[in-house]
């Protein structure tokens, strides 16, 4: 994140705003940036060779001004108290922006989930959820998956929340698998969202997506459904990364492989068939357009001027500082905020 943490960056964001729409009223301002109520667990997991850690976990409830808490858990090394705030906040005003009678929450555990055990990460997940039930709820907080979660621990966190309160309701989370009460298409909604949002900014800009080169940096449940979407209408996927590397193939790459290639969980640092390059690579590539679908505060004012795409779709949350959003402007840069693009995730 640099200098600047993440919450500190929600909190010029919201400045920056506030000075567009003549908010003046520090005790206002102040209500919209600081959260309501904040959780830190401490969670206990066994791992599996008998050794025992303390992890920590979070649950940042930042508004409830237009419903129950919404947003999702992440797990990941990065989790912080700082950044989880941040991230409650911006589902605050992403869930007013599409209109949804919800405010906003996250949640996460710092932890890197790759080296768990199957085992392992479901015991992590019922410890925390063990943690905070008492806070969500239906009508009180609803969580979903983020960065490193899935249906499968949804799942896990709705059974354990029914064993624990003796209310086996399927609502206390979004983003369960369907067997047990989740939606169909839930899966590829943030990338439905996003492509929608963007194929009507093209259209409206008379512009034709078919023949445009992309880059997506990020290739979680997001940046692949984002990726076999854009290349279905005609774009070219000429960069993609994970977190261990970017494949690059100016001719195209084929988003179905590399799709059957992550789901077998293997990293990209490890295929030799494409060129490979930094993880940080999409943001540099010569293309039209630029999907950021990691983590935030990827594009700042120290890199902005490196970004060559003419559009970005802000599938990851917070990927852009305020900074940057002011060189990207001023480059006649168009920018799909992620407050919009990626609220089909909500």
């Amino acid at each position: 994140m640099g200098e600047e943490g993440a919450y500190a960056l929600f909190c010029a964001t919201v400045d920056a705003a506030s000075a567009v729409a003549g908010i003046t009223d520090p005790s206002l301002l102040e209500r919209i940036k600081r959260p309501e109520r904040v959780h830190q667990v401490s969670i206990p997991l066994v791992r599996d060779d008998g050794r025992r850690e303390l992890l920590t976990g979070y649950r940042v409830q930042h508004s409830s001004a237009r419903g129950p808490y919404k947003g999702g858990i992440r797990y990941h090394p990065n989790v912080s108290l700082d950044e989880v705030k941040a991230l409650a906040g911006w589902m605050s005003i992403k869930t007013a922006v599409v209109n949804i009678p919800m405010g906003g929450g996250k949640g996460g555990i710092t932890v890197d989930p790759h080296f768990l055990s199957l085992r392992e990460l479901e015991s992590l997940t019922r410890a925390y959820t063990e943690r905070i039930w008492r806070v969500i709820g239906p009508l009180v907080d609803i969580p979903a998956p983020d960065v490193n979660t899935d249906s499968r621990v949804m799942d896990w966190l709705a059974d354990e929340y029914g064993r624990l309160s003796g209310l086996a309701d399927p609502a206390v989370v979004t983003g369960k698998t369907v067997e047990h009460g989740g939606s169909l298409g839930r899966d590829k909604a943030t990338a439905r969202g996003g492509f929608d949002v963007f194929e009507a900014a093209m259209n409206a800009a008379h512009e034709d997506l078919r023949g445009k080169r992309v880059a997506i940096q990020g290739f979680g449940n997001a940046g692949a459904n984002a990726a076999l979407l854009l290349q279905e209408a005609g774009a070219v996927i000429v960069a993609a990364s994970d977190s261990t590397a970017s494949l690059v193939a100016p001719s195209g790459l084929p988003v179905d492989e590399l799709v059957a290639y992550k789901e077998r969980e293997a990293h990209f640092c490890d295929w030799t068939i494409f060129e490979r390059r930094r993880a940080d690579s999409p943001l540099y590539e010569d293309v039209d357009i630029l999907v950021p679908a990691a983590l935030e505060g990827q594009i700042t004012a120290e890199n902005a001027e490196r970004v060559k795409a003419r559009w970005i779709v802000e599938l990851a949350n917070g990927p852009t500082t305020p900074e940057a959003d002011e060189v990207l402007a001023r480059r006649g840069v168009h920018l799909l905020p992620d407050i919009l693009a990626n609220a089909g995730g909500v």
